[in-house]
């Protein structure tokens, strides 16, 4: 037994189910699905027998409106001269409007039918093609689930290994201005570390331009200092 008779079908039953192609909701439902082939040829059914009921019915009230006008136009005539002859022209008329009615009326009684018929074959296959989709999205989400699953651990490794790495060139910084000093460090900033904001280990920062004057005005000063000294030593010999 297939899914649509096992269970589709019985879960529609006693169900009203909205005309689907005067549905709004049902074509927001489909959008971006493929209709089968099937479904196709049943929606344009479903609409060619909508518009056979709205046909009927138009009729019926045109046919309607025109036998009150042939009734009223027998009671105008009752005192005219050949009130006779329109009397029976106009009973013709109208009979052909009751046999009409009587024939639109027929029709309307089965279209209900035919109408409900077609809309739960559609509905039943709507049901296997939304069934079918969401069980193949289920699927891609679950894949989704275990790539990004993966991604994450992957993501938390190298962001181990790039803080590990920040470490160690920290560390080889930190060794180098220790042993070699601000100058050759400088020349390792260029060469590895090139950009805006190169890494300087902390307490590695170099001198303000401020105690660099400061250091040559000390180092001035000692020279003169010791120059005088030794101006005054030979005067003094």
């Amino acid at each position: 037994m297939s899914r649509t008779d096992e269970v589709f079908r019985p879960a529609l039953k006693g169900k009203k189910i909205p005309v689907i192609s005067l549905d709004n909701k049902w074509y927001k439902l489909m959008a971006g699905i493929d209709h089968t082939p099937e479904m196709i040829e049943k929606e344009k059914k479903l609409k060619d027998l909508l518009k056979q009921q709205g046909k009927i019915n138009n009729e019926l009230k045109s046919i309607r409106k025109k036998k009150a006008d042939l009734m009223d136009k027998i009671v105008n005539v009752m005192d005219e001269e050949d009130a006779d002859t329109k009397h029976a022209e106009y009973s013709a008329s109208i009979n052909e409007c009751n046999a009409l009615i009587d024939k639109y009326q027929d029709e309307l009684l089965d279209l209900p039918a035919q109408i409900n018929e077609v809309n739960v074959a559609l509905m039943l296959d709507t049901m296997e093609v939304c069934y079918d989709v969401i069980k193949e999205k289920t699927e891609k989400e679950k894949e989704l689930d275990e790539w990004i699953a993966g991604i994450r651990i992957e993501l938390k490794k190298n962001v181990v290994r790039r803080q590990e790495c920040k470490i160690k060139i920290q560390q080889i910084y930190s060794y180098m201005h220790d042993v070699f000093g601000p100058e050759v460090i400088d020349i390792f900033d260029m060469q590895y570390n090139p950009g805006d904001n190169p890494i300087v280990p902390p307490g590695s920062a170099k001198p303000q331009k401020k105690e660099t004057e400061q250091t040559g005005q000390q180092s001035k000063s000692g020279k003169v200092s010791s120059e005088n000294n030794g101006e005054n030593n030979n005067t003094n010999n």
